[in-house]
């Protein structure tokens, strides 16, 4: 995949992760352990994608 797409999908799994995020807050008044880790996870793709290229 070139890094245009990595940086996409980073920013998509991150995004999502905050919309769960606030979803669960919201609705359940706790965050779930699935938007955490996709939070984790879209950062620290993000963050490997820029220092990469």
């Amino acid at each position: 995949m070139t890094p245009v797409t990595h940086r996409y999908l980073s920013a998509l799994t991150l995004t999502t992760g905050l919309l769960l995020m606030a979803y669960m807050v919201i609705v359940e008044d706790e965050p779930g352990a699935v938007p955490l880790a996709l939070i984790l996870a879209g950062t620290a793709w993000l963050i490997h994608s820029l220092r990469k290229h």
